[in-house]
């Protein structure tokens, strides 16, 4: 059966694909038609073409098309106007199929780590930026660009970054990507074209990350974490020229995902050092580190080395991930290796939203958006430390104030993982820390074997406040420390106490706090 495209220049700028069999032209018209209303290429109110233009475009008698679309209008597939041409007329149940699935459905109250509120996107502002940047980009903006991404936004981050988070850098050594995994991608694909073999990540973190590294041809090992975040001491204890074999490391300095801690100075200074002596590269994904509650925010860690350590930043949580924009301040010496992998890869992030986060971020809306996240994340966090003070008789919130999540340490005894599959009965959606976690990590230098167990640790569930619409936050709180409690134990007490209520003073001191 001949395939036939309909020409827009005579068809009123409809491009129809048809399969038209030339010894039987009116069935095989309708019968190309009618599919192409079940499987939704013509949908409801699609006008078609005029049986003139559409005869001659395909090569048939026009009286083929006209009587075609006289019978299809007789069934019921099109409507048809006198003098005002012929459209799709309703939608036409096809037979019934089991759909796809990608995955399972989210639940109603969504408590994920991470994941930010998208009702907050600040969609006015956005717009008015698009219009701005449109109006003001010359043609040679939207052809095909700068692989490290437009000029404009490369300049606008680089000068925000100095500014908001102690970044050193420049617009040439700023590399724009479709989000922190593309560049996680890129990053760690060059460094293995380089010769990189090893990567270590911290012991609680994305299990996506961790895949994307052992994909490029690396592979993975755990650093401990603790109260003064990644134990940094297994890779610099020892001898200089004696260190563990490691080339790249990933790691959450300013808060780490998801236990919410922070790199300690010493730390920080140690593990620059070991990276400017033997080479390495450190990977600095700064997922949040402009929402930071009680303090202002530490600063990059990259400040301390840039020409060892990639910046990592994104507009996902101040913003929103459907903006699919992430930004890096790479090293010189990778900048060329990285740039040769999207040349190979393709696939930049598209020309227009670069341009509009170019405009957002030089007219400040970004600085705008930012403090209006961080007022709408405080509170909820402390409506949440509210709450298990009041309700959680020996829970509590570790972790900084900072981010989009903290992690919830249950009464001892109750089980962490029953926790979740209680909440999700009552549909709340939520993980365990021991979810996070990746097992074995990395012995401290010295240590008899290559690898260790997890240490023992309190029960705990990473609760995220950022998702819950409005209307929906005091709800999903209430539920998850509902269903904790006949786990542990306890019974939620009545609240005696509005929404600002602060949580009681419990005499210990949480992870992290500074």
């Amino acid at each position: 059966m001949a395939e036939t495209w309909a020409n827009p220049s005579l068809v009123g700028a409809l491009d129809l694909h048809l399969a038209l069999s030339p010894t039987r032209p009116a069935r095989s018209l309708q019968d190309a038609l009618r599919a192409a209303v079940l499987d939704g290429r013509l949908v409801t109110g699609t006008r078609l073409p005029a049986a003139r233009a559409l005869a001659a475009d395909l090569g048939i008698a026009r009286g083929t098309v006209a009587d075609t679309y006289a019978q299809l209008a007789a069934e019921g597939w099109l409507e048809s106007r006198v003098g005002a041409g012929t459209w799709v007329a309703r939608p036409v149940v096809g037979p019934t199929t089991a759909p796809s699935s990608p995955g399972r459905p989210r639940l109603p109250l969504d408590l994920r780590a991470g994941v930010p509120d998208p009702s907050s996107f600040p969609r006015g502002p956005w717009l008015a930026a698009a219009r701005r940047a449109l109006a003001d980009a010359p043609d040679a903006a939207l052809g095909y660009g700068d692989p490290r991404g437009a000029e404009p936004l490369r300049a606008a981050l680089a000068a925000y970054l100095g500014r908001a988070r102690g970044v050193r850098t420049d617009p040439d050594r700023v590399v724009v990507t479709h989000g922190f995994a593309d560049l996680l991608s890129l990053v760690a694909r060059a460094l293995v074209a380089g010769g990189a073999r090893r990567a270590a990540v911290e012991q609680y973190g994305h299990a996506a990350h961790r895949a994307i590294l052992a994909a490029a041809g690396l592979e993975v090992v755990a650093l401990p974490v603790d109260d003064a975040g990644a134990d940094v001491s297994v890779l610099v204890d020892g001898a200089p020229g004696r260190e563990r074999p490691v080339d790249v490391v990933l790691l959450t300095p300013a808060h780490q995902f998801p236990t919410g801690v922070p790199l300690s100075p010493a730390r920080r200074g140690a593990l620059v050092a070991w990276a400017a002596r033997t080479g390495a590269t450190v990977v600095e994904d700064d997922y949040d580190g402009e929402l930071r509650y009680d303090r202002r925010a530490v600063g990059a860690l990259q400040a301390l080395a840039p020409d060892h350590v990639v910046y990592a930043g994104t507009a996902s949580k101040a913003l929103a991930p459907g903006v699919g924009l992430a930004w890096g301040a790479v090293p010189a010496r990778l900048l060329d290796d990285v740039v040769a992998q999207r040349r190979a890869l393709g696939g930049s992030p598209d020309a227009i939203g670069q341009l509009t986060l170019a405009r957002f971020l030089a007219d400040h809306e970004y600085d705008r958006a930012v403090r209006r996240a961080r007022a709408r994340y405080r509170a909820r966090r402390e409506r949440l430390a509210a709450l298990v003070a009041e309700h959680l008789p020996g829970g509590r919130l570790l972790g900084l104030s900072a981010g989009l999540q903290a992690v919830l340490e249950l009464p001892p005894g109750t089980d962490e993982d029953a926790v979740v599959d209680r909440a999700a009965r009552s549909g709340v959606e939520l993980l365990a820390l021991g979810a996070y976690a990746v097992d074995p990590v990395l012995p401290a230098a010295g240590a008899p074997t290559d690898a260790a167990p997890l240490p023992a640790r309190a029960p705990a569930v990473v609760v995220g406040y950022g998702a819950p619409r409005d209307h929906q936050v005091e709800q999903a709180f209430a539920t998850l420390l509902r269903e904790i409690g006949p786990l542990s134990g306890t019974s939620p007490r009545r609240s005696s106490r509005g929404a600002t209520g602060a949580p009681r003073a419990r005499g210990r001191r949480t992870a992290g706090s500074s």
